[in-house]
């Protein structure tokens, strides 16, 4: 049976970031980053880049370049620079992050996309991604990494009920992980973390979409996949990571 696009489930409709991120952190790390004033802004993994637009609006002497590999979210970003009157200060360009040569800037985003900068092939190393958004960076510029940290070191049971393959070993304490980013050449400026709000509303915001559209469809081609693949999603935040995986935020700043 064939299906038109607006019979397929909706992706990420209802989410603003693509994290836990609220409006008001959103706000604080933006003031904060403007203050700088910066030339040039480079989002990494940057989605739709909704961050490094309100980056550009409030500080209008920047020009800023957003990179993903989602073509889909990247043609958002486009529609959203042009309806908010900022298409002629920044792009969005479908391409790879590892090695890139779009540095040195004054200003990185780099929101749950630190695996871009690492080597596919091998296991995600902060550590690299660190000292990658070190070499991108002007002396003195900014760099706000989201990246993600254990609370707590997880117990067997809860790796189980996450990602496959879950393993203590994929994210590092807080402190760990700041350690890291001095050790790449930072100081780290301010460090905050998500809430269990923040987390809450990204997961359920996550998924609402696709959620609405199984009760209006459950005889839908598509919709016996999309059910156990939402399914799988939800259990390995509610028997997984729930209160156990972190979202840190660090604005560091680059050692001269």
């Amino acid at each position: 049976m064939i299906t038109s696009d607006s019979d397929l489930p909706p992706r990420l409709g209802s989410l603003t970031f693509h994290g836990p991120l609220s409006e008001a952190r959103a706000a604080r790390l933006i003031e904060r980053l403007a203050a700088t004033e910066p030339a040039d802004v480079l989002d990494i993994g940057c989605g739709w880049g909704e961050l490094l637009l309100r980056v550009l609006e409030a500080a209008p002497a920047a020009k800023g370049a957003g990179i993903d590999i989602n073509a889909e979210d990247l043609a958002r970003g486009r529609a959203l620079a042009e309806a908010r009157g900022l298409a002629d200060r920044v792009e969005f360009v479908e391409e790879s992050a590892l090695g890139t040569d779009r540095g040195p800037v004054d200003a990185i985003l780099c929101l749950g996309s630190s695996q871009a900068l690492c080597d596919p092939e091998q296991p995600h190393d902060p550590a690299a991604a660190l000292r990658e958004l070190r070499r991108l960076l002007r002396p003195g510029g900014r760099a706000v990494l989201g990246e993600g940290f254990w609370e707590r070191t997880p117990t067997d049971e809860e790796l189980a009920g996450m990602w496959p393959g879950a393993a203590a070993g994929d994210h590092f304490l807080l402190g760990d992980l700041v350690d890291l980013a001095i050790e790449a050449g930072f100081r780290p400026a301010w460090i905050e973390t998500a809430s269990a709000d923040e987390w809450e509303d990204f997961e359920s915001g996550y998924r609402y979409d696709t959620e609405v559209w199984l009760a209006a469809h459950p005889d839908h081609p598509l919709a016996a996949e999309t059910r156990e693949r939402v399914d799988r999603q939800r259990a390995t935040w509610l028997n997984g990571y729930r209160r156990v995986l972190g979202i840190a935020y660090l604005t560091l700043v680059a050692v001269a």
